[in-house]
């Protein structure tokens, strides 16, 4: 990836997530861009890269939509914060945050009788991998704003949070409550 990492040694620590979380040699690719159409299917996302479904979804709110070049250079650079910061693969750190930064349950609303009450239920491992995606992103995007961080810079600090299960991790806070 970005010619620097390899996706070899990756391992997805949790069995649940192992479908859902695409690493390995048949998804490794040069940049995080590989032009496919994953929602013409159903569950065909799943088999998305991973680090390319981070970048699209760094591509959000507004001014930043359709940017993915600009995306891709934050990947990169949050990567490159990440290597320096842990000495570690980024990419075993982007999975491992995904790992635990993905809620267990949720709760859904169900209506009887004109009452409308809150259930626990369990989350499937694609929303789970979604969510996951979805709160780092949001807590590295609210972290940069009006602030003289980059957003690199927030991004890689997201994920090492979380990948080290840190409450300072926005995902971890979300997921907890």
């Amino acid at each position: 990836l970005f010619g620097r990492w390899s996706s070899d040694d990756v391992q997805v620590n949790d069995i649940s997530l192992t479908d859902y979380i695409p690493v390995k040699e048949k998804f490794a690719k040069y940049l995080p861009h590989s032009a496919g159409r994953y929602q013409t299917k159903r569950f065909r996302k799943a088999q998305c890269p991973i680090v390319e479904r981070l970048t699209c979804s760094m591509m959000m709110h507004g001014r930043s939509n359709g940017k993915k070049l600009m995306a891709m250079r934050i990947v990169k650079h949050s990567f490159e914060i990440i290597h320096l910061l842990t000495g570690e693969n980024p990419l075993q750190v982007v999975v491992n945050a995904i790992i635990n930064s993905g809620p267990r349950e949720d709760s859904t609303r169900i209506g009887r009788a004109g009452t409308v009450r809150r259930q626990a239920v369990d989350v499937s491992p694609l929303r789970r991998v979604n969510q996951a995606i979805w709160l780092l992103c949001t807590g590295a995007r609210e972290a940069a704003f009006r602030n003289v961080k980059t957003i690199a810079e927030c991004l890689a600090d997201e994920l090492i949070n979380a990948a080290k299960g840190s409450s300072n991790s926005y995902a971890i806070k979300k997921k907890d409550e």
